[in-house]
């Protein structure tokens, strides 16, 4: 229950109630946000419903609905006749109950999204570049922020509960493979970019690798055709992941967990490599700029390449292979239902990306184990922008945080 002087209702006492959450002590209910987290999977749900659900009774369900519907955070929806005794009344999340941004740096471009509850995209930003530089970041972000809040009514401006960053951890060490200058990302070591975003915003800002985010946005936005332990591939500009465990998303107690790009395989030459130096973008666009093909057209068309060629059927044959030894590699040691990938790339390159796995795991020597079904991702070539997103709805609002680093 709410404490001080605001009367419950009014404007001041829903403003604080949606903007709990800055502090460890100041996080919503956990009954709450389990119902939250069940309205959201199941996209309405009545009383009866939960209460069955969580064991909870139908008095304590009916004051936590009627909390949230307050807050504006639920809406009602049409009731459900044909059954016995008065009709039922499914409630929903309510799309302008709260707002998120998120932030993804990249190795190539950075993406700022402003989404509503539901996790529809309201507004986005792009910024492509040859290497990421903090302070022309930061301008991005600074800029960005403001051309969206402009957008937003004050109602909505004010229902704006926080950003997610995700970017990869230790950017600095990738200076090499990225092709950037070494004292621009340098820069990196020592700047607490979390923090410097914080200063410029009144809402929280969460930190979470971009690989795992992107398997947050997919656990969160994604269709994961109920499978609740899966791991998942993010092919950008190079490869990462992450894992999720009983329906959560694991990140463990560094947030390296699921740091599948550093996962070894075997390279083209049969030697060992890590995933990273196989199945990444960079690697194609490498080999388009060795046979003097310009590939910037990979970061800025994501949705289609056009017709690219020998080079695209080796690399889609030397990444699948790749990925399906991570795959049982990491199927050796966890049972996964399912192996997701998705990435920055057109929806029909994907597709052979995952065909291509497929057929190579079954050339794998895989006794012993129970292989999972690996199918494709749903969220797309937004994944991390969008899992940044999620990091301040599932901190917040849902069961089971996707963050590890925090506010």
């Amino acid at each position: 229950m709410e404490t001080g002087t605001a009367r419950h209702g009014s404007p001041e006492a829903l403003e604080s109630r949606l903007h709990r959450g800055t502090n460890q002590s100041g996080m919503r209910d956990h009954n709450e946000r389990l119902v939250l987290s069940l309205v959201r999977q199941h996209g309405s749900l009545a009383k009866s419903d939960i209460a069955r659900m969580t064991g909870l009774s139908a008095q304590t369900v009916s004051v936590i609905m009627r909390e949230l519907e307050e807050d504006k955070l639920l809406v009602r929806q049409a009731p459900m006749r044909g059954k016995i005794g008065q009709p039922s009344i499914p409630m929903a999340l309510n799309p302008e109950g709260a707002f998120f941004i998120g932030l993804k740096i990249g190795r190539r471009s950075a993406e700022l999204v402003l989404i509503d509850f539901l996790g529809n995209v309201r507004a986005m930003l792009q910024n492509s570049y040859r290497y990421p530089a903090p302070r022309e970041t930061v301008e991005f972000v600074t800029d960005g922020i403001k051309t969206m809040r402009a957008e937003l009514t004050p109602a909505q401006d004010k229902r704006i509960a926080g950003l997610g960053i995700a970017m990869p951890f230790e950017l600095w060490n990738w200076a090499d493979t990225a092709g950037a200058p070494r004292d621009i990302m340098d820069e990196w070591r020592h700047r607490d970019i979390r923090a410097n975003i914080q200063a410029q915003c009144d809402f929280p800002v969460y930190l979470q690798n971009d690989a795992t985010s992107a398997c947050g946005a997919e656990l969160v936005f994604g269709r994961a055709g109920g499978a609740r332990d899966f791991v998942y591939f993010y092919i950008g500009a190079f490869a990462g992941g992450g894992i999720v465990l009983n329906g959560r998303l694991y990140s463990g107690p560094n947030g390296n967990a699921g740091a599948l790009g550093s996962m070894p395989v075997p390279g083209p030459d049969g030697k060992p490599a890590q995933l990273i130096d196989v199945a990444s973008i960079a690697m194609l666009e490498k080999a388009l700029s060795a046979k003097g093909i310009d590939g910037s057209y990979l970061w800025t068309s994501p949705q289609e390449w056009g017709e690219i060629g020998a080079e695209l059927d080796d690399w889609i044959a030397s990444a699948a292979r790749a990925l399906a030894y991570a795959i049982v590699a990491a199927c050796s040691v966890i049972d996964f239902e399912a192996a997701v990938i998705d990435g920055w790339m057109p929806l029909t390159v994907r597709r052979r990306l995952v065909d291509a796995v497929t057929e190579a795991i079954a050339r794998i020597d895989a006794e012993g184990l129970k292989l999972p079904i690996v199918r494709e991702g749903t969220v797309g070539i937004h994944a991390r922008a969008l899992g940044g997103a999620s990091l301040p709805l599932s901190e917040r609002f849902l069961i089971g945080p996707n963050t590890s680093g925090g506010a």
